[in-house]
């Protein structure tokens, strides 16, 4: 039976007024990790990871993404920020997997081309179902103050992974370490913004020729 412009228009009301919220609760044997996500939020972020530069991307993320986020995390950081930074990419790509649920209604892809200063990150992405990420990013130095480089790489593997995300970033430009990682957390929260908006077009239905995502 063919979907009316009148059941589609009501699907898009519904969806629209229905809050996209999750939380998860995540506790291992080196980390104890709570997120809270509102999609359809005003930017704001409450970050406590013990790795401030972690807590720098993850306001990027909200701000610029429009998602409201809570990150409450402890971990082993006498070792290394190494499990607290993965757990709470975890987290947080299971509490965006929550949030959307069976994907009715998304655009699902996104896109974005974010600059700064010198540098040009762009990120695209699909909630397809089917995680993958194709990280291109030339960080020149080790570290961003005590961050460990390496770990960006590791955040967006965990989050690809447990969101069930297809996760391209690409560098064009830049030379400055922070200027790209911040570059490449600004794109990804445009693009995951752009993602997760209900399509007015399609409101109620699986955004998938296949019908199931």
């Amino acid at each position: 039976m063919q979907t009316t412009n009148r059941q589609i228009n009501s699907n898009y009301d519904q969806l629209t007024k229905t809050p996209r919220i999750a939380t998860v609760h995540r506790t291992t044997g080196e980390t104890d990790v709570e997120v809270t996500i509102n999609l359809d939020g005003r930017g704001t972020c409450t970050a406590a990871t013990g790795i401030p530069f972690l807590d720098h991307m993850l306001h990027q993320i909200a701000s610029h993404g429009l998602i409201d986020i809570d990150v409450q995390a402890k971990g082993d950081l006498e070792i290394d920020d190494h499990h607290t930074n993965e757990d709470v990419g975890i987290t947080l790509g299971q509490a965006l997997n929550q949030a959307l649920g069976d994907r009715k209604g998304i655009v699902r892809f996104g896109n974005f081309l974010a600059p700064l200063d010198e540098a040009l990150v762009q990120v695209a992405l699909d909630f397809s179902g089917r995680p993958h990420l194709s990280y291109g990013l030339q960080i020149p130095t080790q570290r961003v103050g005590t961050y460990d480089t390496q770990l960006v790489r590791e955040f967006f593997v965990a989050i690809a992974n447990h969101s069930q995300m297809t996760l391209h970033i690409r560098q064009l430009d830049g030379i400055n370490s922070h200027h790209i990682i911040e570059a490449t957390f600004k794109a990804f929260a445009r693009a995951t913004r752009l993602a997760v908006e209900i399509d007015s077009r399609r409101a109620g239905l699986i955004p998938s020729s296949k019908g199931v995502l």
